[in-house]
Parts: structure tokens; C-alpha cells; sequence
């Protein structure tokens, strides 16, 4: 098997990897930065991207505009996002000139204890059904931020989202190539309202690559959000047929779980490296992995060392390795658990841990998640103002459980509690889940300078180290860091109490063999793996010319754009 994985690698790598002859810029690069100097919007899918655009130019803000992009993107991507999963965002204010940290991701059932998971006889909280469904906090979230920095009606934002649900737009390769494995996995489990909501709906034939697909239900849903409100969702009619659809089911969400949701405004947490600020939120997230990491890594001069060679990714590795020791062991909702946030960001504490880092790979407890499936969107606006914003369901299209009539599927997020006593992230009712999506922000002598997101679970915080270094280390430009070649490691223990494999380094083509050869003669175990290393967008402010420059990579279907 070795053996077989191996000649795999060889194959894999011998030829080169690049798929353009470019007259500028790194070889890697699909494309030269999209460049705008009065507004500039990245998501994961063009329409949306267009969508965003199209209500900046309307004079809404950034905002604004990253709510009518994500509206539309629970419509267009429902393999990775939608209404029933949770959000988080960092904005940048150009009024007060400062950062502002939102968690919008929900709470586990009041009605369900520890004691039920033990009397099921159960070690773990199952990936799919009514169990792991937590409230869902993407609504909330959106009526928090328009509310602070909104400007345009939100009927005016939700208004295009309802067009597309009603008339119908075509599906892009990647979200196509989704749908055709989730929905019917979805379907042969048995799980009620999945055929009405994706396939009837259409014909009943789920469509593929360029065909037509409509949502009315959703469209239904999104009509009434946008006339009543947030209330509108977490209270009557919508959260009656949630609750009422969860218990039927065998589940515990409760209409008072609804109607308890709010979202937190959070301050974001930072650390410096090499003369920059980068900004994550704190935990129940795992943004600050990436900053402790970062922590690590500055420790080690990079300008003597060669981007993607096998000292790069080995160092890399091992930071990453020991930050998800302490991400297993202390990352939860900190209204339950004590989390040492200052010590875990400090100098002193990274400096006692990078001296365990030597020239061949370590054992630690390094957590693993999932892959999953997510978005990333950021925008920015005339007036200078930013927002960093990710929204899931987690396992990609989430738990299973489609409400009738209402056209989405609520998360499982609920599965990444720990069903073990005593660790920071167990199960405890009324708790936020140990999370994995997370917005990230890029800050320079106190001026904004990257709004950036990597999806993709466990990935994430390895996606925003690599980036965060391709951006600074070596030098690339905007869309050259997102679109050079990632590594990811994967394997050891996690928030959820379980243990995995002592892990393995997992490459993509673009990483030369000479870079697998001396991971292996360092003690790392090699992979190769498709659909693991997330997707990047980003906007960099250049504020010495007053330009926009934005980034959106070709692992997803995404565009960025600008005027």
C-alpha cells in the first residue's frame, strides 16, 4: 500500500504541475490581482460576486453588501452555507478606525443533557439527524451587523437572493459535482422533505453542471426575513416548523432555543508578525491556532529558506502540530470554560514551545476535524470600510434535517462537542460548540490592509498561516498567495475527545518531490489528497495608490470584482 501511495506521489509530481505559460507573475498564478479603487467584492461564486457589486453601487456598504452576497450564496452553494448554519465576521470600520469581532453561531438545545448521550450508550454526538443540530445563528448574525453598519433596506439586500430562488440560475461545475454526491446520500438515509426541497423543485431531476435550479421554498423563507425581520426566523411560524420538524425527528431543539438566540459582539485578538497585526476571534472558533502558529513560525528566519522546500513545511508542520495540541485541549465557548487566551497568544509561551520543535518530526496531540464544506466572502466599500465573513452548516450541506416548506438544511455543528467529562469542550446545554470556520483581517501600523478567509474545517488555520506567510515571508501578491500550492497535516486528537492516527502530511501537485523526499527523511508520513486545502479569497487595501486589490483562487467557482 505504501509502496502503491508513493509511486501515486511520483506520478503525480514528476510533471510539471502548472497549467499556464503567464508573461508576468508567479507561475502558479491563474490570474493578476482584479484591481478597483471604489469598492471590490470576493465571493465563491460569480453571481453572487455580482450581487455584492451591484449593491455597493447602489451606495450600500460593505455590509451590506456581504449580506446579499451570502443571501444569494445559501441559494447558489447549499453544499456549504445557508440560513440554517452559523456565521462569523470581523469588520473594519472606517468611522471609528477599528476592528469589530461578531459570533453569530448558536447554542446546543436547553432540553438536552450529557445524561441522555450516556443513556444512548453513545461516545460520540452522530454526524447526522436531529442530535447535532444546534440553533442556527446565520440570520441573527446578519440583522447584527446591518443594524451596526447597514445601510439599504435589508428587502433591498435579500431582493436578488429571491429572484435567483424564483426564476432560477445555473449550476456552476464545482457546486454541481457537490449536489450530485450530498443530495442523494441525503435521500437514501431516509431523511424526510429532501426530495421536495432539492429535486421536485426542479423537475424532479436534480440538475447538473449548467442546468437551471430553483428554491421557491427558500425564496418563501427569505420573503418573510426580509419583511418581519430576525424575529421573523427565531420566532412564529419559521421557528415553529423548525422546532416542530427537530422533536418529530427525535431531536431537543426547542422554539425557546430560537427565540434565546442572539449573536456576541467579541473584540478580536491579534498577535505581530514580522511588523504586521493579524486578527482572528476568539474561541469558540479556532482562529487563534493560526496565531499561535504564526507565534512559532516567527521564531524562524524564512529568508534563507525556499517557499514549498521541505524545511518550509516541516517547520511549518510541527508549529502546526503544537498549536493543535492546545486547540484539542482548551478551545471552547468561553462562557463555560476558562480559556487561557493571554498565555496561549504570548511571546513567552511560544517561545517554551517552539524549543520542542526539532529537525525531525514530533508526536503530539495534533486534533483533527473534518474537511467539511464552507464560504468565504469579503467586501470592501468607497468609503473605506471592510468585512471578513464565513458562513457554514458544517459536513458540508449539514445534518440531514430539512425543514418542511422552508427550502434549507440546519447544521450539525452539535458534533463537535465532546461527550467526555470534564474537558472545556463538552457537551453542557445552552453551550456553543467548539467551532471551525473562521475571518480573518490583516492590519498594518493601524490601517486595514488584508480582509482574507481560507475554508475548509480543519484546514483553516493552516490555510491562514500559509497565506498570512506567502503574504509576507515570500513575498507573493494577492492572488499569487492564494493560489500557490498547500500542504495540509491531519491526524491525532481533537476537541471532540476522539484520537485519530499520529497524522500525515497530505500535499498538493504543485509541491515538488524533492520537498516529499526530505519530509520522509525527516520521519513524515506523506499523502496525497484532493479537496482538502480549502478556498481563498481576499482584498488588500493599497492605500498609498487608494486601490482595491482582490483575490479569489480557482479551487472554488469564484470571482472577485471590483469598480
Amino acid at each position: 500500500m505504501k509502496r502503491l501511495l508513493l509511486l501515486s506521489i511520483l506520478a503525480a509530481t514528476t510533471f510539471n504541475t502548472w497549467a499556464q505559460d503567464r508573461v508576468t507573475g508567479a507561475l502558479s498564478a491563474t490570474r493578476s490581482d482584479v484591481l478597483a479603487r471604489n469598492g471590490m467584492v470576493a465571493t465563491s461564486h460569480p453571481l453572487a460576486t455580482q450581487i455584492g457589486l451591484d449593491i455597493l453601487k447602489k451606495g450600500g456598504t460593505a455590509i451590506d453588501a456581504a449580506i446579499a452576497a451570502n443571501a444569494a450564496l445559501g441559494l447558489m452553494e447549499p453544499t456549504g452555507c445557508g440560513i440554517g448554519g452559523d456565521l462569523f465576521a470581523i469588520v473594519w470600520d472606517a468611522n471609528t478606525r477599528k476592528l469589530y469581532g461578531l459570533n453569530a453561531s448558536g447554542r446546543s438545545p436547553g432540553d438536552l443533557s450529557l445524561d441522555y448521550f450516556k443513556s444512548q450508550g453513545m461516545d460520540r454526538i452522530p454526524s447526522l439527524g436531529p442530535l447535532p443540530v444546534s440553533v442556527p445563528g446565520a440570520v441573527d448574525g446578519w440583522f447584527s451587523l446591518h443594524g451596526k453598519f447597514g445601510k439599504l433596506p435589508m428587502e433591498e439586500l435579500l431582493e436578488p437572493a429571491i429572484a435567483y430562488a424564483e426564476k432560477g440560475f445555473p449550476l456552476t461545475e464545482l457546486i454541481a459535482w457537490y449536489m450530485q454526491r450530498s443530495v442523494p446520500l441525503y435521500e437514501s438515509r431516509g431523511f424526510p422533505n429532501i426530495r421536495e426541497t432539492y429535486i421536485d423543485q426542479n423537475g424532479g431531476t436534480l440538475p447538473d453542471e449548467g442546468e437551471v435550479y430553483k428554491n421557491p421554498f427558500l425564496a418563501s423563507t427569505y420573503r418573510k426575513i426580509a419583511k418581519g425581520g430576525r424575529d421573523a426566523f427565531y420566532k412564529g411560524e419559521v421557528a415553529r416548523t423548525i422546532a416542530g420538524f427537530i422533536q418529530s425527528q427525535g431531536g431537543f431543539l426547542s422554539e425557546a432555543d430560537l427565540a434565546a438566540h442572539q449573536s456576541e459582539w467579541v473584540e478580536p485578538v491579534s498577535v505581530n508578525y514580522r511588523g504586521y497585526d493579524v486578527w482572528e476571534l476568539p474561541p469558540n472558533g479556532q482562529g487563534i491556532a493560526a496565531l499561535q502558529m504564526l507565534q512559532l513560525l516567527e521564531g524562524f528566519d524564512f529568508s534563507d529558506i525556499d517557499f514549498g522546500s521541505d524545511e518550509h513545511l516541516h517547520l511549518f508542520t510541527e508549529a502546526k502540530k503544537l498549536a493543535f495540541e492546545d486547540r484539542a485541549k482548551y478551545y471552547a465557548d468561553m462562557d463555560f470554560a476558562e480559556v487561557p487566551l493571554t498565555t496561549l497568544l504570548s511571546d513567552a509561551y511560544a517561545d517554551s514551545r517552539r524549543a520542542l520543535i526539532k529537525d525531525r518530526a514530533g508526536e503530539y496531540l495534533a486534533g483533527e476535524i473534518s474537511a467539511g464544506e464552507t464560504i468565504y466572502l469579503t467586501a470592501a466599500d468607497k468609503d473605506g470600510n471592510m468585512i471578513s465573513l464565513i458562513q457554514s452548516n458544517y459536513r458540508g450541506m449539514g445534518s440531514g434535517m430539512v425543514p418542511p416548506g422552508l427550502g434549507f438544511m440546519l447544521q450539525d455543528r452539535g458534533e463537535l462537542f465532546s461527550l467526555r467529562e470534564g474537558q472545556a469542550n463538552t457537551f453542557e446545554p445552552g453551550k456553543r460548540p467548539f467551532h471551525t470556520i473562521i475571518p480573518a483581517f490583516i492590519t498594518k501600523d493601524g490601517k486595514p490592509w488584508v480582509s482574507f478567509g481560507v475554508m475548509g474545517g480543519d484546514f483553516q488555520p493552516q490555510g491562514h498561516s500559509q497565506i498570512v506567510m506567502n503574504l509576507i515571508d515570500f513575498g507573493m501578491g494577492l492572488q499569487e498567495a492564494g493560489d500557490a500550492p498547500r500542504w495540509d497535516h491531519t491526524g491525532g486528537s481533537s476537541p471532540t475527545g476522539q484520537r485519530g492516527g499520529e497524522g500525515a502530511v497530505r500535499i498538493e501537485s504543485g509541491i515538488p518531490y524533492e520537498t516529499v523526499r526530505g519530509l520522509m527523511d525527516r520521519g513524515h508520513e506523506v499523502q496525497f489528497a484532493r479537496g482538502v486545502y480549502g478556498g481563498y479569497q481576499a482584498i488588500l487595501w493599497d492605500a498609498a495608490n487608494g486601490v482595491y486589490h482582490g483575490a479569489s483562487e480557482s479551487r472554488k467557482d469564484g470571482q472577485a470584482a471590483g469598480y
